[in-house]
């Protein structure tokens, strides 16, 4: 039986994408060490992360814009970030394991995990692909859009983060729905 593990990153950001991975994991290759993505140091999530897509049988990242995040909602997006990294899967597993408390449309049996990044390594792997993942797109979008500082915040709205959006207005990958963001955008 062929199991899938589905997690994402970037729920709790304020720009950029949302990402999820997709990881099915080869039952002959186990791979020590899989734990929930934020219980691991960088370094460790990009030696394991190498390990996963070297071992793993497949493994898929898709993903939601900002701009969609702003007219579907964060939930939304992030189910259809699932469905996306579903979708690039070469065969159809026989079960999905997903983390949180809800399940992307897909279509074979599926089943949500609260707390799978920890319990369940499939989902773990997935947690692990999809951070590192995002982590990249961060420094990647930290030169795109200097100044704000992606590379050490990640977008998540720290102090420091929310600082720049003061100092620098609202940037293209901001997600213009949220909270902290709608202060800084012109309303004249």
């Amino acid at each position: 039986m062929l199991i899938a593990g589905i997690d994402e990153v970037g729920r709790g950001c304020i720009a950029g994408p949302v990402l999820a991975a997709v990881v099915v994991l080869d039952p002959a290759k186990p791979i020590a060490g899989l734990t929930d993505s934020k219980k691991l140091t960088a370094m460790r999530r990009e030696q394991l992360a190498l390990e996963i897509r070297a071992s793993a049988l497949f493994w898929s990242i898709g993903r939601a814009e900002a701009s969609e995040i702003d007219r579907i909602n964060i939930l939304q997006a992030s189910l259809l970030a699932m469905q996306r990294a579903f979708a690039l899967l070469a065969f159809s597993p026989d079960q999905v394991l997903v983390d949180g408390n809800r399940v992307p449309s897909l279509p074979c049996a599926a089943q949500a995990i609260v707390k799978g990044d920890l319990l369940i390594p499939e989902i773990s792997a997935a947690s692990i692909i999809a951070k590192v993942a995002r982590d990249r797109e961060m420094q990647t979008l930290d030169c795109l859009c200097p100044g704000y500082s992606f590379n050490v915040h990640k977008a998540y709205p720290t102090q420091l983060h929310l600082q720049k959006l003061q100092q620098l207005g609202v940037s293209a990958v901001h997600r213009k729905s949220f909270a902290p963001v709608r202060k800084y955008l012109c309303t004249t």
